[in-house]
């Protein structure tokens, strides 16, 4: 117990400041949001799929439901099923084990798919990259349109990486 105190007291309290300007980011949301809505003209349906990551990420997707980003509110919405879905949201390097699971998953989601690959690990391989438990990106299993680098992406970023693979599909 000793050793986790010194190193707390070595180190300080190591948190994110608050943001300085929320009102500019809670505008840019919902910019996006209307953005969204305005070239689908309906709701959107996103599966998220987590191909081995360390969780990182899934922590801040889930944010975007929370009722500072209400992504839900405006008619984008999660599915647990590819065959209901618009989008897929990969994170994580590819594990050797998830492999397959991810070609089905897409495989599965009807036709036009888009594909957004969250954070460094899903970029590039990120911190674990290419090992034998792990093939590296999301794209050397399925053709991924839009990266959101990071480690891990904050939501607003996700939220304009989504915007990007919609509007690459119009």
């Amino acid at each position: 117990m000793w050793k986790v105190v010194k190193q707390i007291a070595k180190n300080g309290i190591r948190t994110e400041p608050l943001p300085l300007d929320t009102d500019a980011v809670l505008l840019e949301a919902g910019r996006i949001h209307q953005d969204l809505l305005a070239i689908l003209g309906q709701a959107l349906t996103i599966r998220m799929v987590d191909a081995g990551s360390c969780n990182g990420c899934e922590l801040e997707i889930n944010a975007l439901g929370n009722p500072y980003y209400n992504i839900e509110g405006l008619g984008i919405k999660f599915v647990a099923s590819p065959r209901h879905a618009d989008l897929l949201l990969v994170t994580g390097p590819v594990s050797c084990n998830m492999a397959m699971a991810l070609r089905r998953t897409y495989d599965a989601t009807p036709d036009p798919k888009l594909v957004v690959a969250v954070g460094d690990c899903g970029c590039d391989g990120g911190l674990f990259g290419e090992s034998y438990a792990s093939l590296g990106p999301v794209s050397k299993v399925i053709a991924v349109d839009v990266t959101v680098p990071g480690c891990p992406p904050a939501p607003i970023e996700i939220l304009r990486g989504i915007l990007k693979a919609v509007q690459r599909r119009a």
